[in-house]
């Protein structure tokens, strides 16, 4: 009777659907009423062993107690190793007296606090391992447990081994759903590699997403058909190889799609063995292209001419830096800032554009990669090739004609003028930068007739360092008062009297006597000295004036001003506090500037010009006839004054085109009411020319040289005698 019930009991365990679906708790509640109400028991008791935490959890008692309750006493496996070995070996322990026996000594503290004096404990295992355990317990110890009674336990406790591993096994199963559908989600591309056979067993939706390859095409395909192993075939072989061996790798790289374009991933390979054994590849691969691209766009930000896309000077440099060899080719444009001021800033970029174009054509077709844009009109190229003397000036030659051809703006043809300047980076020294060095030349370039190409030599570093001495001494030679103002006359051609004075300045050397402007002046004017230098020489000549004021000698001072002095923004202060210091007759103090200077800032040089006109100053542009001023610039500046360059005067008695020139001029001042100075008048006859076509007055030696202020008094007063 007795085996009829438990057979019934068993099957609707069986039977039931919580035990079907793998409802472990379910069948637990199941198994505990029907096992209570069947058996002579005071409590049944199913417990579950947690993975994580390794301790027994009650799931289901009956009759019911608080759960934090029921296993207060219990031990966890890992304090009660005696009772969990007997439960591996023999599966069960039956005790008729359990707080007496030994097999479950550690469980004393459970059994006394709970009354517990006859106990059933059962394993419920898979595959041997302990996932939890069954209790049947009695307060009494009578009757003894029965084989019946055990075995029904243990065929209860085979169900909920049963019921747990079909949990397990839809757990897993949905657990392998959940990762797959969280890798096809997923934006890194996932792919497994059997390792044994090298064939791809799986790869997710992210990689189509990225390469456009169908997974089709890519599932069960040898790993070779990968774009990794088509393009980086050695770099894959060796990934693979290592995998093979248990070891890691992790590499980033530039791919080609099939379409042509680009992209970039980073990719890792670890090794894995399946539970079988099998041994495969975890390919785990980011999408870095907008990484690349950021960084690409960084640099070309930091290293890149936005409006020619050609490196920029600090990219340059430190790839200069690091040269020891190979060839400096430094290309300026002569005349772009004029050029910048007659078509406007926007013609400029187009010109700027289309000669940085130019220079990278000429660096792709001979193989150059170092080419840049180094200053507002200057490139830089660096051939890194070492080649023989004649072919680099081929190159550089052709590179020259390149630049020069004419460039459309707009409807006219304009015709760039380049200056080109190289160094043999292996043959300078040490001290002086490779930079430094083509610089020096590219000066001399400018200053060429012809052909403005200049390759740097030793001459060349011998003056540089000549000029760097100067500098040196110009310094002291301001602190020192070195300097000291002479002058030439000025004689009004008409009326044959000196009307004027010129002030030029000498310099007093310590070492090497008297030097004249053309030895100091242009290195003051690149140092920035001649700022300090052109103060000193306006306040000497004012102070000078005021003393022959005081003489009532009616003369002019003419005094020359740098670009840099006129456009230094102080100049105005300065003219109004000596004019107010020294109380200069009006008109009297004259200031001179080249016409090439004063076209270099045309507003500014007009506001400047008004208010120094204000002040009673008169304006002489000084070697007209050499610049590019116009008409209509001539009569925007207040001018006062034109002086006609030495050079047109000096061949008037050979050269018919300066003959025409110089009268051109005398009629074109005459027309604005300009006075008109001749400069460099040596002989009579050029002097009878000028006379004879009106031109005002005339300096030169045919006069007299700059003097000293003593000789300069006596020269006058010598002339008022004659006169």
């Amino acid at each position: 009777m007795k085996k009829h019930r438990y057979q019934k009991l068993l099957e609707q365990i069986v039977n039931s659907e919580a035990k079907q679906v793998g409802d472990f708790h379910a069948t637990a509640k199941m198994s505990t009423e029907l096992l209570f109400e069947q058996l002579e028991v005071s409590r049944v008791v199913i417990s579950g062993l947690s993975e994580l935490t390794n301790t027994l959890e009650t799931v289901y008692t009956e009759p019911a107690i608080a759960l934090n309750v029921a296993l207060q006493f219990r031990p966890q496996p890992l304090a009660c190793p005696i009772f969990v070995e007997e439960l591996r070996v023999n599966r069960h322990v039956a005790s008729d007296h359990c707080v007496e026996d030994c097999r479950l000594i550690e469980l004393n503290g459970y059994y006394q606090q709970h009354d517990v004096k006859a106990a059933l404990e059962v394993a419920i295992r898979i595959n041997g391992h302990l996932e939890g355990v069954l209790s049947l317990e009695r307060h009494t110890g009578t009757p003894a447990w029965q084989d019946s009674e055990i075995q029904l336990a243990s065929q209860v406790a085979d169900q909920l081994a049963l019921t747990l591993a079909t949990q397990y096994s839809y757990d897993k199963d949905e657990r392998l759903k959940l990762f797959l559908s969280a890798t096809e989600q997923s934006d890194q591309i996932m792919m497994v590699v059997n390792l044994s056979s090298a064939c791809i067993e799986y790869v997710n939706h992210a990689h189509f997403e990225l390469t456009h390859i169908p997974k089709d095409q890519i599932i069960g395909r040898p790993v070779q058909a990968l774009d990794f192993f088509k393009q980086f075939p050695q770099k894959a072989e060796s990934v693979l190889a290592k995998a093979r061996a248990g070891e890691s790798s992790e590499e980033e790289m530039k791919l080609v799609r099939r379409d042509g374009s680009d992209y970039w991933v980073r990719l890792s390979v670890k090794r894995f063995i399946s539970e079988r054994g099998n041994h495969f590849a975890l390919i785990n691969a980011d999408n870095c292209t907008e990484q690349h691209l950021h960084q690409s766009e960084l640099e070309r930000l930091a290293w890149r001419c936005t409006l020619t896309g050609l490196y920029n000077r600090t990219h340059f440099s430190c790839v200069l830096d690091k040269a020891k060899e190979g060839h400096l080719v430094l290309i300026d444009l002569r005349g772009f800032k004029r050029f910048n001021d007659t078509y406007g800033h926007a013609n400029g970029d187009l010109m700027l554009i289309e000669v940085a174009r130019r220079i990278r054509h000429f660096a792709d077709i001979n193989h150059i990669t170092e080419i840049a844009r180094i200053g507002s009109d200057e490139f830089a190229v660096l051939i890194a090739d070492s080649c023989d003397v004649n072919v680099i000036n081929a190159l550089i030659e052709r590179l020259y004609r390149q630049v020069e051809l004419p460039v459309s703006i707009g409807t006219e043809q304009i015709e760039p003028k380049p200056a080109l300047a190289s160094v043999d980076i292996a043959s300078i020294e040490q001290l002086f930068p490779a930079l430094t060095c083509a610089d020096i030349a590219l000066q001399y370039a400018k200053n060429k007739q012809g052909d403005a190409i200049q390759v740097f030599n030793s001459a060349l570093l011998n003056a540089f360092k000549e000029d760097a001495q100067i500098e040196r001494d110009l310094a002291v030679a301001i602190k020192g008062r070195q300097f000291e103002l002479y002058y030439q006359p000025l004689k009004d051609l008409q009326k044959q009297t000196y009307i004027g004075a010129e002030a030029l300045i000498r310099w007093h050397h310590p070492k090497k006597g008297v030097l004249y402007p053309g030895a100091f002046i242009d290195i003051a004017e690149q140092t920035g000295l001649i700022t300090d230098i052109g103060a000193w020489v306006l306040e000497a000549a004012c102070k000078q004036l005021n003393l022959w004021q005081h003489r009532q000698i009616d003369i002019s001072m003419h005094v020359n001003v740098s670009a840099r002095q006129f456009f230094s923004g102080t100049l105005f202060e300065q003219v109004w506090e000596l004019i107010g210091r020294y109380k200069l007759t009006p008109q009297s103090l004259i200031l001179e500037i080249t016409e090439t200077e004063l076209m270099e800032d045309i507003r500014l040089a007009t506001n400047l010009c008004n208010e120094l006109a204000e002040l009673g100053v008169g304006l002489a542009i000084d070697d007209f006839g050499t610049g590019y001023s116009s008409m209509r610039y001539l009569k925007q500046f207040p001018i006062s004054k034109l002086k006609i360059d030495r050079s047109f005067i000096s061949d008037l008695s050979v050269s018919h085109e300066s003959r025409e020139i110089v009268s051109a001029i005398i009629a074109m001042a005459s027309a604005l009411n300009i006075s008109l100075t001749a400069e460099g008048v040596e002989t009579k006859e050029q002097e009878l020319f000028l006379a004879e076509h009106h031109c005002h007055q005339a300096q030169g030696f045919l006069y007299s040289p700059a003097l000293r202020v003593s000789e300069f008094g006596d020269f006058l007063a010598k002339s008022t005698l004659v006169h």
